[in-house]
């Protein structure tokens, strides 16, 4: 299922105009790989909310003097990072759940550690 941030809503025109650039800056953006909108039946460019977002931080790079080749390298080296930020949290919540179930594998032997002690103990009374 399509999140919302990633549903294609918009077509060229109005994609432009929220990204603040002209539709053919849009189609130089996607020959050059930097945008990929999703294409209708009819192959009418469709462009969404993440595409929108991502375009922004393109026009943020160039405007600081970026070309596209350099930007096409910062968003690849994002998107690695995001990547492994992803990574990262799978493994924080896999140390966790191991933490606790160590935690659990413990207790567990402390209590038959102290059943065992108190049968043992039992068994030697007269």
């Amino acid at each position: 299922m399509i999140d919302d941030r990633n549903r294609p809503v918009y077509m060229i025109g109005v994609a432009a105009e929220l990204a603040g650039v002209h539709p053919q800056t849009l189609r130089i953006y996607e020959q050059k790989g930097l945008v990929t909108p999703q294409r209708t039946s009819g192959n009418t460019r469709m462009y969404s909310q993440a595409d929108i977002d991502r375009l922004a931080m393109i026009n943020e790079l160039t405007s600081e003097g970026i070309n596209l080749a350099g930007v096409i390298r910062i968003l690849d080296l994002q998107g690695r990072l995001d990547d492994r930020d992803t990574e990262l949290d799978d493994l924080h919540r896999r140390v966790r759940r191991l933490a606790d179930r160590v935690h659990e594998l413990e207790t567990r032997e402390s209590v038959t550690s102290l059943v065992t002690a108190q049968v043992n103990a039992l068994r030697r009374l007269p």
